[in-house]
Order: structure tokens, then C-alpha cells, then sequence
């Protein structure tokens, strides 16, 4: 625990450093911003929507309750027809502040995570190198793999949040390196 402890700094600062970076792929670079088209007619969908009193969740449509249905020829018809797709409808407007707090809180956590599993790999005098092949590879993994079954399954862009969590790792990894203790 003690060791663990001893990686407060590089915890911290991965957080910071992460959620900085986040912010600068989010409002700055140009790569999501593709990642959203908005609607032909936006407000009558809109209107739509109220008129059918929709409340917040995830829908899928066509959508079936159950494998029966799924098998069904009036299933297989509309889902030919289309549109298919998920509507994802919030209950309330975005909360900013809200949203921010709780991505530098993930940042954090992962940054926790991260550390954790890097005392069980590493000796607290591991060399700059060690400790960024260790650090940076498990960040790939953790900013980058699960994205890869929301775009199979969703059909979400990919190659923008691979870019992104790759970044992040390499970030991690760095941080980490220079801020391991006991390293040269």
C-alpha cells in the first residue's frame, strides 16, 4: 500500500494531464467532429417526439421483445423497410459542469486503477522505459478497447476514439515514467 501511496503525483497528474487532453480532442482538434450529423427536419422531429411523449432512455427501432418476434416475417419486413436505428433521448439538457467533473473523476479513477496494476508489474526503481511500456500499453487498453464493441454493436465511429485512446495511454505512460519514484 505504502508503494502504492508513493504514486499519488503521477495519479494526479495523469488525471489533470488526461482530462486537458480530452479537452483539447473534444474542442479542438478535428477529428469527432464528423462523429454527429444533425436531423432534415430537426424541429418536427422534435415536435415529434414531445407529441409521443417519449421520456428519457435508449430505443432501438424496429424493436422486438423477444427472439420470437425477432423471427417473425412482420419483424424482418420493417427492419427491411428501415429505418434501424437507436435513439438515445436525455431527460433533461446537458449539464456541463456536471459532465466535466465526472470525466476528470474517470480520468482520475483510471489514472488510480493504473498505478495499481503498475505496482504489480514494476519494481519502485524500474527504469523510464519499463515504466512507460507497462503504464502506456494497459492505458491503450483502458482508453481504447472498449469502445471497439459499442462500434461493432452501434455502429459508432472507431477509428477517432482509437486515435484518442491510444493518446491518452501514451500520456499515461509518460507521466508515470517521469514521475515514478526511485527512478533514475
Amino acid at each position: 500500500m505504502e508503494y502504492l501511496c508513493s504514486l499519488w503525483l503521477p495519479i494526479l497528474l495523469t488525471g489533470v494531464g488526461l482530462y486537458i487532453a480530452s479537452f483539447l480532442v473534444w474542442m479542438v482538434l478535428p477529428h469527432h467532429k464528423k462523429d454527429w450529423a444533425g436531423l432534415p427536419d430537426e424541429v418536427g422531429f422534435g415536435n415529434y417526439l414531445r407529441e409521443q411523449n417519449i421520456s428519457g432512455g435508449y430505443y432501438m427501432f424496429p424493436f422486438c421483445g423477444s427472439s420470437a418476434e425477432m423471427k417473425s416475417e412482420e419483424f424482418k419486413q420493417r427492419t427491411k423497410q428501415g429505418p434501424v436505428g437507436l435513439l438515445n433521448v436525455w431527460n433533461s439538457p446537458c449539464n456541463m459542469g456536471l459532465m466535466m467533473a465526472g470525466t476528470f473523476a474517470f480520468f482520475l479513477v483510471t489514472a488510480f486503477c493504473l498505478a495499481y496494476l503498475a505496482t504489480l508489474g514494476l519494481q519502485p526503481e524500474a527504469e523510464f522505459m519499463d515504466v512507460f511500456r507497462f503504464v502506456g500499453t494497459a492505458g491503450i487498453l483502458t482508453y481504447s478497447a472498449a469502445n471497439i464493441p459499442c462500434a461493432i454493436w452501434f455502429k459508432q465511429r472507431i477509428l477517432g476514439n482509437l486515435c484518442d485512446g491510444i493518446a491518452y495511454g501514451l500520456i499515461a505512460g509518460l507521466i508515470f515514467a517521469m514521475f515514478w519514484p526511485g527512478a533514475s
